[in-house]
């Protein structure tokens, strides 16, 4: 009997270390960035507000433009993409921060956000796509998927605490110029490993929508899912730190938000070794309605004043949190040819990143208008209606049989495609 699909599996996949070090490094800038810029630009304008809105516009222009970037790399590689995705980003995060010093208006701050966020390389998909190509549709698939998930949990607890010291330790732009230089030296040894990417698909893009990966229904019932899943993470990075400071506790934010954060990363480390015997798009429905359920509590705790309720209530709403998102990851090899394949991973990480900024926007307004408590709906809102959205739709989400052209593609991509060494 086969042995139940596990890490150690994993990680014997051939070929896997040679991206995992270099993706891990390679990522770490993604998380340094909005928490680089909102501590530089508050130090050069004096203003929360500035800096709030220069971060929220690198973030809405990374979550607009990273499918584009997502599509060329599956159109032409994504080395080709990458090298010179990364240097763009340096060279535009260098003009953010000379503009930052040397106290250009806002206006000016904004225009050059853009491409900044623009181009913030895709790393995260790109690795997704790469674990997809390798395993092939095996069983490890949900297993890749939590351990992305761990991943990118682990590299928003490193990322911020590097780009924090930086900025606070050494000099305020500090934080920028490392995230500027890891994507540079990250960027160019991730996209050194060309044995383990995917092959490129120029002469596969026949088909609806010029082979977009929008054509499938399900990615884009997926998008309204991790929309929803952004609302979390940024309605809660505002509430708790709105709520803290209300009970007179700044200090416990990052505790409150790290045991979030720590849910979150128990259950993908579970979800990665568990032989689901349900298929994965008729767990996201369930997944989805017990993460929407568990931020229902969550005002009410706010509203409580106690750290350690509201604690208790975010543990739980981390812990419903991995299961939806790991699942949705892994219906994007089930619905996407893989000629589409990094593009969709970057819509669904980029309507995170969308979510992410209008929740924060969203909280804020409601903390100031009506109080520390009132962002606590946000990610409440946010999820009911993609969980609306997932189960009204839940039929889309069902991977289509193979049809013949598909099939071929397949057979001739099989070659390449390395088996998994199982116990």
């Amino acid at each position: 009997m086969a042995s139940k699909p596990g890490y150690r599996q994993l990680l014997r996949t051939p070929g896997a270390w040679s991206f995992l070090l270099p993706g891990f490094l390679a990522r770490q800038p993604f998380a340094m960035l909005t928490i680089g810029i909102v501590l530089l630009v508050q130090h050069t304008t004096g203003s929360f507000g500035a800096a709030g809105a220069v971060s929220a516009a690198t973030g809405v222009a990374m979550a607009l433009c990273a499918p584009q970037v997502g599509r060329l790399a599956d159109r032409f590689g994504q080395r080709a993409v990458l090298i010179p995705g990364a240097l763009a980003h340096a060279t535009a995060v260098t003009a953010l921060i000379t503009l930052a010093l040397s106290d250009a208006p806002l206006w000016a701050l904004l225009l050059v956000a853009v491409p900044t966020g623009a181009s913030v390389p895709q790393i995260g998909p790109m690795v997704r796509a790469r674990w997809a190509h390798r395993l092939g549709g095996g069983p490890l698939l949900p297993t890749a998927a939590a351990f992305e998930s761990v991943t990118d949990e682990l590299t928003f607890v490193v990322g911020p605490v590097l780009a924090t010291a930086l900025c606070t330790g050494v000099h305020p732009a500090a934080g920028l110029v490392a995230e500027a230089v890891l994507t540079v030296v990250g960027g160019l040894v991730f996209a050194a490993q060309t044995r383990t990417a995917p092959p490129a698909h120029r002469d596969a893009l026949a088909g609806r929508s010029g082979g977009s990966a929008l054509a499938e229904p399900g990615v884009r019932v997926l998008i309204p899912v991790f929309l929803g899943i952004g609302a979390v993470f940024g309605g809660l990075q505002v509430s708790f730190t709105a709520f803290t400071e209300a009970i007179g506790q700044p200090a416990a934010n990052g505790l409150l938000y790290g045991v979030f954060a720590g849910g979150n990363m128990l259950a993908g480390v579970a979800c990665g070794v568990i032989a689901w015997r349900s298929e994965a798009h008729h767990r996201l429905p369930r997944a989805y309605t017990v993460l929407a359920l568990v931020t229902v509590p969550l005002w009410f705790a706010a509203a409580g004043g106690s750290p350690v309720l509201l604690g208790a209530v975010g543990l739980l709403v981390g812990l419903a949190t991995a299961p939806a998102m790991i699942t949705g990851f892994t219906l994007v090899e089930r619905l996407v040819p893989a000629r589409s394949r990094t593009e969709a991973f970057t819509w669904l990480t980029g309507s995170v990143a969308l979510g992410q900024a209008l929740a924060a926007t969203t909280a804020g307004q409601l903390t100031d208008g009506f109080g520390s408590t009132a962002g606590f709906t946000v990610p409440l809102a946010g999820t009911a209606l993609a969980a609306l959205a997932v189960v009204t739709l839940r039929r889309h989400l069902a991977p289509r049989p193979a049809q013949p052209a598909e099939a071929r593609v397949v057979a001739r991509g099989a070659d390449h495609r390395v088996p998994v060494a199982v116990d």
